[in-house]
């Protein structure tokens, strides 16, 4: 049975609420200006499990990194840090399979300072639409 929450504690919300909360935040990207922000030096980041990448593949030059380890791999001052996180500057955009976790894991990124982090607006599936560049899953 559920309670009532206590007095002071925020209230519940729904996940679609949270997600226009969170997305409010920063300005999503779509896969050609992703493609170019790439280009330019961003980083970006594929949270996909693996086997997701297994069926439908991988962007070239992505950082994997799983849902689970990615605050720990792209904190700057963090002790577990990926080579690429060089600093809170670094523009990071986080791709995963839709563009939903993706824009969860950017609000925490950003928590951590990375103020330019953002994510791919339909994530991989709008990435592999568009005609993008895909690495085939190792069976194909």
């Amino acid at each position: 049975m559920q309670g009532r929450p206590a007095p002071g504690a925020p209230r519940p919300v729904g996940i679609d609420e949270l997600l226009e909360r969170v997305r409010a935040g920063y300005r999503r990207i779509g896969p050609s200006e992703a493609a170019e922000a790439a280009e330019a030096g961003a980083l970006l980041v594929d949270i996909r499990y693996a086997a997701l990448r297994d069926r439908d593949g991988a962007i070239p030059g992505a950082l994997v990194v799983e849902r689970n380890e990615l605050e720990w791999r792209l904190d700057p001052w963090g002790s577990h840090r990926a080579p690429e996180a060089v600093g809170h500057d670094l523009p990071i955009i986080v791709v995963c399979n839709e563009g939903y976790a993706s824009s969860l894991a950017v609000a925490s990124l950003r928590q951590l300072g990375l103020r330019r982090a953002t994510d791919l607006t339909g994530g991989f599936q709008a990435w592999r639409a568009a005609g993008l560049p895909v690495v085939p899953p190792p069976d194909a």
